[in-house]
């Protein structure tokens, strides 16, 4: 079994990663564990700046996303696959998903409903609806 991870910055990603090490662990699966990448949309309108600000922001954000995972990673005594992508994160981790034969996607959701996932987007909800495998979503405490 390829069990995809799909984490980012948020304090999700622990629960994620728990899920994740939970399943490889319960079925012998070979563990993915990525980080989508994407600008921040103030960054587009700066054309000048872009490469430089773009590296750095990249470069801070990997830092956190990969410190804060090494904890529950190194420690889980499994072999894993740290995969690092840039775009748009639900389009980047359906692609990579396809790419390895994923049979199941583990991902996080902030908890936003109604209007407000309507007008921010959901990633849970677009990789659910796009993805050619299981998804399993990890809810989270709820935004307010």
């Amino acid at each position: 079994m390829k069990i995809l991870a799909a984490i980012d910055a948020s304090p999700a990603a622990r629960g994620i990663l728990e899920k994740a090490v939970a399943h490889a662990r319960l079925t012998g699966g070979e563990l993915h564990v990525v980080h989508v990448f994407q600008p921040p949309s103030s960054v587009y309108s700066m054309e000048g700046i872009y490469v430089i600000e773009d590296e750095r922001f990249e470069e801070a954000e990997r830092k956190m996303v990969w410190g804060d995972a090494a904890e529950i990673l190194d420690g889980s005594d499994l072999n894993w696959v740290r995969a690092d992508l840039n775009g748009y994160p639900p389009t980047a981790i359906v692609e990579y998903a396809n790419e390895i034969d994923a049979d199941l996607i583990i991902l996080g959701t902030r908890g936003r409903g109604g209007f407000s996932a309507l007008v921010l987007g959901s990633t849970s909800q677009a990789v659910i609806h796009d993805a050619t495998c299981d998804v399993l979503v990890v809810r989270t405490k709820r935004e307010d």
